[in-house]
């Protein structure tokens, strides 16, 4: 194995690194080919001569920019990983066939990079530790037990089964609030156009009559007379109102607390959201205590991972009672924000000793759930937002038109 300059300093800075591909003949005269990782040209000459390789081509390989990473890349990365160890494949080996086969070349870049951090003897849970933004310590601390225990495949196997599922529930609630709003946004957008351009030219005509306008025409026609001439600061008040929403909801940990609850009592998406919630924190606490992490210790990872700032205060408390001796089951009756079926649950597999496989269970049984209602969703938020569209826009044509159908009955 290749021997990179990671610990060479100049300067008393760190070297950095790049991934130089080489080309080159062994000792029978028979052309091989390679990369290697290592702080400049001549570090991969010597290296590769003290391995019998008489060196006729290095080049520094050049990533070309590539995506954002995301959710969907880090699954697929975790699954194929899971799959090559696996099957027996090195995990150096494992990480050159990942990163070199993904199709987003940031990602590419990152698996590499972890590569280069393992083949320099860093262990490789602190080598997705040093990438906090795409690894979370949920992620670390399971990789950290199975290297522990001798069981790393397996417990990569159970982190692509977590990812996969988290994934597609992401991808569940994503979908039932994007098509309300999707439809929405285009209403506003047609509702201006009508206001800004349509109604005007409407106006035009209607001045030509010299008879009295119906009181809904006038309406409109007022309301388009505002829209026309305060139209700049109406829609960046809007856009700049959402802007700062936004930033706020991001960088505010109260400002989330306060939406996480809002959502929660929302009419038709809270239950929604809670089954989803209580799906993630079961299926993560599942996911931590069959690795073998101590129940106090698995809930510092879970309240994070439910998504929700109520669970995640909710989890703190539940941790603290469960670190002075409480059952799992009465610090979670205590927090009360799971429903009864989850605490019977959690008591009946505390009491068999297989609080993994219950934990799981409910996860199923909440996630079937989720489906279900974005399912019924769906069906129910089509004739509602029908109803919507045909009262604002039918209504607004309507009040255009009354003039016209006035002058015909009068004709």
């Amino acid at each position: 194995m290749a021997t990179t300059s990671a610990q060479l300093r100049a300067g008393g800075a760190q070297v950095k690194e790049h991934v130089f591909a080489w080309e080159g003949r062994d000792k029978t005269g028979k052309i091989v080919r390679g990369e290697m990782r290592a702080g400049g040209e001549t570090i991969v000459n010597v290296t590769l001569r003290r391995q019998g390789i008489m060196v006729t081509k290095v080049k520094k390989k050049a990533y070309r920019s590539g995506k954002k990473i995301v959710d969907k890349d880090l699954t697929l990365f975790t699954r194929q990983l899971a799959t090559m160890m696996k099957a027996g494949v090195p995990l150096l080996q494992s990480f050159d066939i990942v990163g070199k086969g993904h199709a987003n070349p940031s990602m590419s870049k990152l698996i590499l990079d972890l590569r280069g951090d393992i083949e320099t003897g860093t262990s490789l849970n602190n080598a997705f530790r040093k990438y906090p933004l795409y690894f979370d310590p949920l992620f670390c601390n399971l990789v950290g037990a199975g290297e522990q225990a001798g069981i790393l495949e397996d417990l990569l196997t159970r982190l692509a089964i977590y990812k996969e599922k988290t994934l597609a529930l992401k991808a569940k609630i994503k979908s039932a609030l994007m098509y309300p709003i999707s439809i929405l946004a285009i209403a506003f957008i047609v509702t201006a156009v009508i206001m800004i351009w349509v109604v005007p030219a409407f106006k035009e005509v209607f001045t030509s009559f010299g008879a009295d306008l119906p009181a809904p025409t006038l309406i409109v026609m007022g309301i388009s007379d505002f829209v026309v001439k305060w139209w700049y600061l109406i829609f960046g008040s809007l856009f700049g109102s959402l802007y700062f929403f936004f930033q706020a909801w991001r960088r505010s940990p109260n400002m989330q607390a306060a939406m996480d609850r809002l959502l929660l009592r929302l009419p038709v998406f809270g239950g929604v959201i809670r089954k989803a919630t209580i799906a993630r924190w079961t299926r993560t606490l599942a996911t931590m205590f069959a690795a073998g992490v101590p129940l106090v210790e698995a809930l510092d990872s879970v309240g994070g991972a439910s998504g929700n700032a109520v669970y995640v205060d909710a989890t703190r408390r539940i941790q603290t009672e469960v670190s002075t001796g409480t059952s799992l089951t009465v610090a979670m009756q205590n927090a009360n924000v799971f429903p009864n079926m989850v605490t019977q649950m959690v008591s009946i597999g505390e009491e068999s000793g297989a609080l993994d496989g219950m934990l799981g269970k409910v996860a199923d049984f909440y996630e079937e759930e989720v489906d279900e209602a974005v399912a019924a969703l769906s069906s129910l938020m089509e004739p509602m937002i029908m109803v919507i569209l045909g009262v604002l826009i039918g209504g607004l044509v309507i009040a255009m038109y009354l003039p016209i159908f006035k002058l015909g009955s009068v004709v």
